[in-house]
Parts: structure tokens; sequence; C-alpha cells
């Protein structure tokens, strides 16, 4: 008789497992609103702070969790530091819009352009900042390259894309993740991205053809951009290797169909309540002043009365909180977990003896994401 060794056992495939309560998210991101409501907007650097602690430490890859060591105050520092230096931009190219009034008509295409690529700039450095407050096992993540390289990169993949029609977006999404994988790190183990731009086009084909029909028939739009989204996330996720180690997604199109709707079905819900608010302030404020609703309008006396104004902006601002709390429960927290239920790890063993590299990354480019608004979790 003849044997083959074997060889050590291979482990299991390991599943994420997300760990965190639904109520305990709505309870922080509703304190949270409350209190960006009170400090006019400011209180949202620690409250992105507080949900990204919440997301990550609830997060469990074979028992252990990440640790996210990002702090508020970094992140306003950031934002205050890139707010000085965009505000002059802003304003030498509004002066310089005045004295070439002649242009006016094409005043507005470099303006776009700089800040198309100071977003993305933006976006590279935000993720880096991301990474260097991630750490997994004692070992922290961090990432290298330059985030201008990355920019010009995404401003000429932006340019074949529109060239054809969006049919390119595929490959620059693949190009583009090439490049911040290759320079992201966890200690010494480098990443790297495996997706390809056609793999992308073959099982998101023929979301391309549907989306000009969604474009008019609105109510095909949600169905087409959470299925887009889902084989999106697919495809980025079963890329991603560090080292010997790999994810993989098993997301169906369908499976995030539903939270896009729920977002959708509390807009309309919010937005009832936000027009009889308004409807009853007028009738409130018009009664009085002794007229009735169409004097009221007709006279322009709306448009001159303070506290019209000011219970209308009371409750608009509530609206925009409100908003804020349902994009953060259903888009944020509901999608994080959808997406970790269905992403298996393999050979998580390849990093188990990993040594710890990497520096702490400013909080600059998460400034201008948020002042750009082209941020993310």
């Amino acid at each position: 008789m003849s044997w083959t060794p074997l060889g050590p056992p291979q482990p299991p495939p390991m599943p994420v497992a997300f760990s965190g309560s639904r109520k305990e998210f709505f309870r922080l991101v509703a304190r949270g609103a409350g209190l960006e409501l009170v400090t006019v907007g400011f209180y949202r650097f620690w409250l992105v702070t507080d949900i990204r602690r919440h997301l990550w430490s609830n997060t469990q890859i074979d028992g252990d969790a990440p640790e996210y060591t990002g702090r508020g105050k970094e992140l306003l520092i950031g934002f205050l530091v890139a707010l000085a230096i965009l505000v002059p931009i802003y304003l030498g190219y509004f002066l310089i819009g005045i004295e070439a009034e002649h242009a006016k008509a094409f005043a507005s295409i470099p303006l776009v352009a700089f800040f198309y690529l100071f977003g993305q700039f933006a976006i590279y450095r935000a993720r880096r900042y991301r990474l260097t407050r991630t750490v997994w096992r004692g070992v922290r993540f961090w990432m290298s390259g330059s985030g201008w390289v990355y920019a010009l990169k995404a401003a000429l993949w932006g340019l074949l894309v529109l060239a054809t029609l969006g049919l390119a977006l595929p490959w620059r999404e693949a190009a583009l993740e090439r490049y911040k994988m290759r320079h992201s790190y966890y200690g010494d183990l480098q990443g790297s991205f495996e997706g390809r731009g056609w793999e992308f086009f073959k099982r998101g084909w023929w979301l391309w053809l549907l989306a000009p029909f969604a474009m008019y028939a609105v109510f095909l739009a949600p169905f087409v951009w959470a299925a887009f989204k889902a084989v999106e996330w697919r495809w980025w996720l079963s890329g991603i290797r560090f080292g010997g180690v790999r994810l993989e997604s098993t997301l169906r199109r369908s499976a995030l169909i539903g939270l896009y709707w729920k977002v959708i079905g509390w807009t309309v819900l919010l937005g009832i309540v936000f027009g009889i608010y308004a409807l009853l302030c007028t009738l409130l404020v018009a009664s009085m002043d002794g007229s009735s609703i169409e004097d009221f309008f007709k006279a322009e006396s709306a448009a001159k009365s303070i506290p019209w104004l000011v219970l209308l902006g009371i409750g608009y601002l509530a609206f925009a909180l409100a908003m804020n709390v349902v994009m953060r429960v259903y888009l944020m927290r509901d999608l994080w977990v959808r997406v970790l239920s269905t992403t298996i790890v393999h050979n998580l063993q390849a990093a188990a003896d990993v040594t710890a590299r990497g520096e702490l990354a400013n909080a600059l480019g998460e400034g201008f994401a948020d002042g750009l608004d082209v941020g993310g979790f």
C-alpha cells in the first residue's frame, strides 16, 4: 500500500459577524442629531467618530473586533485647516470671475475641474486617515502612495468614462482600487486588488442598459441603483487581498433594494410631516397678522415675516436632522450589517505573524473630504 502525506489541515473559511444592537445605534445617531442641532453642526465630527467606533467594535472576525482610534477633535482640526485653504480659493475665484465678466459662461468649468481633482485627492487622504486609525489584534493598518497621483488617475479615467457614456466605469473602479490596495498594508502585510473591470461589467451590464430608463421612470431608479451597489460591493470585497488573506462576498443583487425603499418611504413621510408643520406655522402667523393665507402671500408678508421664517427654519433643520438619522440607520448601519453577513475571510492564519509597521496620518484629508462633501465611512 502507498499513501501521500496531506500536510497540515487547512482551517475553514471564517465568516464575519456583527454583534451590535440596532436600538443602540439608533439612540447614538438620534442623540447625535440633537447635539448637532444645539452645536450648529459642529458635533458631527464627534458623531462620525462614535459611529465608526460602534461599527468597527461590533464587527467580529474570528472572535476579534477591530478598534477605531480616531478622535473627533482630530477631525475638527482637520476640517478647520482645510477650510482655511478652501475659502481663499473660493474667494479668489469669485473675484477673478467678477473681473472676467466676458468669460462668465465658461467661468465654472475650471472651478469644477479643480474641485473634482481636489475631491479625489481628499478621498485618498481620508481613506489613509481611516486606515491608520484602524487596529486589529494590536496591529495597525496603514497606507502609502500619493493622493495627487491618485487624483490624476481618477481625473483621466473620469474623462474616459464620460467619453464612453459610462461604459468604462468598471475599468476605472478596478484601476483606482488596485492603486489604493497596492499602497494599503496591515502591518507588514501588503494589500492587493484582484478584481477586474471585465468581471464587474459582466455582473452588471444589464444595469447600464436600464440606467437611461431609470432616469425617466423614477420608480425604477431605486431598483437599479440598489442592484448596482450590491454588485459593486460583492465585486469589490471579493477582490481584496492582504498577503495570503482573501475576502469573498455572496451578496445577492436584491439584498439592498429594501433598504433604499425604506429610506424613500421615510423621506415621503417626513416630507408630509414637514408640509403639515409649515401649513400650521403659516396659519398661526397669518392669524397673528389678522389676514388670510392668500393675503399673507399676496402682500409679500411671508418674505418679511421674521417669526414665520424662524419657524420654517427650525422645521427645516428638524427635517434635515431626521433625514440624517434615517440615512445613518438604513444606509450606514443596516447596509454595513447586510454586507458583512455575506462576507467570508479565507486563509486568515496568513495574518497571524504580522509585524507592526506604519505611522499615523493627519486628519487633513478627512477635513478636505468633509469640506467638499466627498466623505465616506
